[in-house]
Order: structure tokens, then sequence, then C-alpha cells
């Protein structure tokens, strides 16, 4: 069956066909004889389809003498004419030149709006800015619609065609293998590839060296994570690292003033004592005993255990300090290091009359030949290291220098400008005649603000004279409570009588220690002039002479008692 404007093949009829019309022939067929009315009664209802209202080439209603149109199928129809050249008959709707079938004039209407909304979509579209090669946009396939007019009947429809989707970044520039159904995109593709014949390998290489990289991080941060991991479970769950034994070997050891457990530790193992100072710190916390011990110079052994190290510590055999008590005078000091290091009495005398320069004492340090030691003062009470064959100077060097650690943490050039004093000399001096006056370290704080007192211009109890006891002995070298009476040491003529010269005595009478150095640098409020002390529990202090005659006879009467 020939339906009218289609026919069973892939070739649609378009009646502007210019072989339309009289000149139609079959493909070696021989022409059929014009239209009649006989073959316009075979096909009464073929025109009145969507396209009978148009006027074509002559027209074929059999009034306008029209003919019928051609059909390759129909063996009535009107067949195209022979090529003189060729000798046969070309089909003109079997070639890309064909024409596409006609469309009524509101399908062409629609068609065309929604190619304009298509096009404004596209205007409006964000585009990247590298963009696929344009190619001529070529004509999309037009339904046609058969005489029911409904979609069914296209025969030509065609799915869209779909976007191809982004290449992600890290996959571009992929291997030969890669396919990609977009035409455009493949030909782009094989340009890139002959314009850069290794850019695909230098893209894997890129890509190849990111994992190593991320891989090489990852492994590093999970070993790091172990690595500190294990450390936190040893220091905070796990036993500390320890030798097992009593060691071997001998070595010196030197513990400083105001050391503590942790610092002790950490020197032992810096010396190859111990093996960590985790395992000295467990030691000690399992023993009662280690709370009690002193800084110094200590012999012990290499890799010992914790434990065996806080038991030696502990021996007195081990240490090789030596220990200045407080308010210990510079001769005195002499005499121990001498002793302590086996030494002729007086070598360390010797020493430090002859190296004063040396031995670092600070630059507000009075040399005044009215000076009877230089070095008083600055021997600080503690403990030292004097273990093995260490030279007197050394020794001296370690106590001067402790001096200056302490002298600089107090400020005392600083506090002499507050309290009204000529040099920070003169307040420690003021610390040593609180440090041998004072009997009771609770009392300190009164013994300085009587020193403070007495030197007052305005003193009427005293007249501007300290009367201390302590500086007729320090000038005699004698340590009695019995000084000889008033008179007679006002008779004795030297700068340390106070009983004779008003103010301060030319220097430190002492090496004071902390209790007595932040006394005279905070002493109490009062208007004490006098003090006697009575017991360990009680000292007495008064204003006036009259008042400190009454606390001498309770003094007195105590005294009778402990006889």
């Amino acid at each position: 069956m020939t339906e009218y404007g289609r026919g069973y093949g892939s070739e649609p009829w378009h009646p502007e066909d210019p072989l339309y019309g009289e000149q139609g022939a079959s493909r070696g067929q021989a022409q059929q004889p014009p239209w009649d009315g006989q073959q316009a009664a075979r096909y009464p209802q073929q025109h009145a389809g969507p396209y009978a209202e148009q006027q074509y080439n002559g027209g074929w209603d059999g009034t306008q003498g029209g003919q019928l149109p051609y059909d390759p199928y129909d063996p009535y129809g009107q067949q195209p004419p022979v090529d003189p050249y060729s000798g046969t008959s070309p089909d003109y709707y079997a070639t890309p030149d064909a024409y596409p079938p006609p469309q009524p004039q509101h399908l062409q209407q629609a068609h065309q709006q929604q190619m304009q909304q298509q096009q404004q979509q596209y205007q409006q579209a964000p585009h990247p800015q590298q963009q696929s090669p344009q190619y001529p946009q070529q004509p999309e396939p037009q339904p046609h619609y058969g005489d029911g007019g409904g979609p069914g009947d296209d025969w030509r429809a065609e799915p869209e065609p779909r976007e191809p989707e982004p290449e992600h970044a890290f996959f571009a520039g992929g291997g030969d293998d890669d396919h990609d159904d977009d035409p455009r995109e493949t030909r782009r593709a094989d340009r890139e590839r002959r314009g850069k014949k290794n850019g695909g390998k230098k893209t894997k290489r890129r890509s190849g060296t990111a994992c190593l990289v991320v891989a090489l991080v990852f492994a590093g941060a999970v070993g790091a994570v172990g690595y500190f991991g294990y450390d936190f479970f040893m220091a905070h769950f796990g036993s500390a690292p320890d030798y097992d034994g009593e060691g071997s070997g001998e070595v010196q050891v030197d513990i400083p003033d105001g050391s503590t457990l942790a610092e002790m530790g950490q020197i032992l193992q810096r010396e190859g004592v111990i093996k960590s100072p985790g395992a000295f710190t467990e030691a000690a916390g399992e023993n009662q005993q280690a709370k009690s011990m002193q800084p110094g110079t200590y012999t012990l052994r290499k890799q010992m255990s914790g434990a065996a190290a806080i038991d030696l510590m502990l021996d007195p055999k081990s240490r090789n300090g030596l220990t200045i008590r407080e308010g210990l005078r510079a001769a005195d000091v002499y005499k121990l290091i001498d002793k302590k290091l086996h030494l002729k009495s007086g070598t360390t005398k010797g020493v430090a009359k002859s190296d004063v320069k040396s031995l670092g004492l600070p630059s507000w340090a009075d040399d005044s030949p009215k000076i009877k030691d230089p070095l008083e003062g600055f021997l600080y009470p503690s403990t030292y290291s004097v273990g093995g064959k260490v030279k007197p100077a050394a020794v001296l060097k370690q106590m001067v220098a402790r001096a200056n650690q302490v002298y600089t943490q107090y400020d005392l050039e600083g506090k002499a400008r507050t309290l009204k004093l000529d040099s920070p000399m003169q307040l420690l001096t003021v610390a040593s005649l609180t440090q041998a006056e004072g009997k009771y370290k609770h009392d300190f704080v009164k013994v300085a603000r009587v020193v403070y007192n007495r030197l007052k211009p305005n003193n009427t109890e005293t007249y501007g004279l300290l009367d201390f006891d302590s500086t007729v002995n320090y000038a005699k070298s004698q340590s009695t409570l019995d000084t000889g009476s008033v008179d007679n040491l006002r008779n004795f003529n030297d700068p340390y009588n106070t009983y004779k010269f008003k103010g301060l005595p030319p220097g430190p009478i002492g090496n004071p220690g902390a209790v007595a150095l932040k006394s005279a640098i905070a002493p109490a409020k009062g208007n004490w002039y006098y003090f006697v002390s009575i017991n360990p529990e009680k000292t007495l202090f008064a204003e006036t002479n009259e008042e400190h005659e009454r606390n001498r006879r309770i003094y007195e009467k105590e005294q009778e008692k402990n006889k």
C-alpha cells in the first residue's frame, strides 16, 4: 500500500522536487500515460491529508492538468527521467541532498520558537574557559507525522544528544584505552596527543608522584602517632627504663643547691649513673628517707639502678660536699676548706687574699682598706662540691657565684636605694648584723628594725651608736658573751667597734642567710631600740632604756633558773 506523501522505503517524497510532474519516470520503466480521470479515481482519499491546502507546480487536481506525484514503489505513478549521459534514472531522494519532508505552517512556527528558546538558554548558561571546538550546527531532523497526525507515526525520530560529563582533573590525560562517545572530544584528544607526544605520560607521572607523596605523608603520620603514642603510654603507664645491679666504676656527681628529685635524676642520667630520671624518681617515691637528701658532691658508680643510687646517696660516706652554715665568718670558712681538702692550715686564706680579684666579686663590693676581709659576706651559706682534686680557688668561686646569684635575685642594689642606704654593701652589712645579733629567726624582722632605728640621726636612746657586742667580737676575732664594760669598749680603737664609732661598720661581719637578707630588706614596723632573748620562744623588745633594764632583770632570773 502506498500512502500519499510517504512510501515504504527510507526516501521521502517531496512535492517541491524539480523532477515532479510530467518529467517523472521510473528506473528502467516506460513512461506512464498522462493523468486521467481513471487514475484519479484510484486515489480518491489520498489528497485529504495535511498537505491538501498547498499548491504545487501546476497542481494535480485534474482541473489544472496536474500529474500524479512520483512514488518509486507505485507502478502507476510517474517515474523520474532518464539521465542522457549515464542512461540511468537518478534517485534524488536517497542522497544527502534529499529534501526534508514538508511540515504544516503551525508546526514550523512551533519548531522555530523551540530553536529560539534553546539558543537563549545556551547564551545564558555559564561556559567554562576552555571550550570544545565549535562545529557548524546541523539542522535537527524534523518530526514527520502520517495521516494520523500523532507522534507515534514519526519514522525519523532520534534520541536527543547528551552533553559529555566533565572529566575529573585527577584523571585528565588518560591512556590510549580511553574512549569518548562525543566525536568532538575524541578529535580534540587526538590533536592534543599529536601536539604533545609525551603529554599523557607526564600527566600519569605527575599523578603517580602525587599518590606516592600522599602515601609517604600518610605513612609518616602513622609512624609519628605510633611513636609518640608508645612514648606517652610508657611515660604514664609503663615502667621507666632502668639498669640492674649496683653498677661499677666511680664518678663524682655535683647536686646544686635547691635541686628537686626530678632535677637530681636528670643530672644522674647525664653523668651515666642511672638509665632514666623516671627510674630515680620511682625509687625515691618508694624510699621515705629520699626526701632528706641534700645537695652536694656524691661519689657514685656508673650504670646503677635507681634504687641503688638512692641508697648510696643516703650513705654519709658517699657525700663529698662542704656545708657552710648561716652567719659563719670568712676566716672560719677558710679553715673548713683546708680541712676538707686536706691542706695546710692557712692555705685557703692565702689564696683568698692573693686571688681576690679573680674570684668574681660584684662591682659594688667595697675594697676599702678598712674592710677586714674582702670576701666577707660573699661566701654564701650552702653546700658545695669539694670532691676529687678540686682547688681552693674553685671552691671559693662557687661560693661567690652563689652569692651573686642570690643577691641579684633579691635586687640588693634597688632595695638599698629604697631604704636610703649608700650602697648594697651597707644593706648586706645590716643583714649580717641581723644574723649575728638575732638569736632566733622568727625575731629577725624586729632585730633588723632595731638596727635601722639606732641608725637614725634623731636617735636619743643610743645617739647613733649601734652598741653591738657582735661587732667587737668580729674586730677581736673572738666569740664571747662578755666583751667587757662599756667604758673599756669605748676605748677600743677599731672601725668595727660600734660602741665608739657611729653608724654601720665598714662591712659585713659574717655571711648572712636568706632569712636575714629578707629581714634586712623588709623589716617590721616599730620603735624598738633594745631587745633581749629570754628563751628560744621569747624575745623582749623595748623602746626606752628603762624598759630595757626591766627586761634585763627578767633575763638574769631566767639564767639563774637554768643553772
